[in-house]
């Protein structure tokens, strides 16, 4: 029979653990077991987070990110992981992507690729399809506005110009940052997509 949570020292108790020690003492598993919050009959919630974090295929790797791939389904199918939990868990891996955005990217001076990397990276690294946002600027390059324009399957985004540029009208909007992420990981850009971007950047010099 498995210790209860509740039967071991205080000392080695989540809950207990961080009030008295500061989040940063408890390991990944108890900091999953304080969400999860109750074990089986057979394992503590410290145990039952040992087994979510051993789906973790790349064994010599401690990144947490592995967890935003699972679904609510995936999740079900460890035992002892019920359809609340599961959905704990994905509204756990949501808020923590969400803690990762701008405070507020609006006003956001752009001067380089990589200053709209770091705004958008944490939010769209991790997704499954690929998206094609739509960033538009004023005259001194600080953001506006950031919209999704469409959403595509793992392979290609289409969009045509009207989609893209509506909103840049309505709002009088001198420049725009075209963004899209490789499901793949691949980061060089495909024949389809040179070719898109041209395409756009020409309805963008008649406009």
């Amino acid at each position: 029979m498995s210790i209860k949570i509740k039967e071991l020292p205080i000392s080695e108790r989540p809950y207990e653990k961080l009030e008295l020690y500061g989040e940063k003492t408890l390991s990944d598993a108890e900091l999953l077991a304080i969400i999860i919050k109750t074990g089986t009959k057979n394992e503590t919630s410290v145990e039952l987070s040992k087994r979510i974090l051993a789906l973790n295929k790349d064994i010599n790797s401690n990144n947490l990110n592995f967890l935003r791939e699972k679904s609510i389904e995936e999740f079900m199918q460890i035992k002892g992981i019920g359809k609340i939990k599961a959905i704990q868990l994905k509204a756990l891996c949501e808020f923590a992507t969400r803690m990762n955005r701008p405070i507020d990217y609006r006003k956001i001076k752009i001067k380089s690729p990589g200053d709209i990397a770091k705004v958008l990276t944490s939010e769209m690294k991790h997704l499954k399809i690929e998206i094609l946002k739509l960033v538009i600027l004023n005259n001194s390059n600080e953001i506006l506005k950031i919209q999704n324009i469409v959403e595509g399957n793992s392979n290609m985004v289409a969009a045509d110009a009207k989609n893209i540029l509506s909103e840049v009208i309505k709002m009088q909007a001198p420049k725009i940052i075209l963004v899209h992420n490789h499901p793949s990981g691949n980061l060089i850009p495909s024949l389809n997509d040179i070719s898109f971007t041209k395409r756009i950047q020409q309805a963008c010099e008649i406009l």
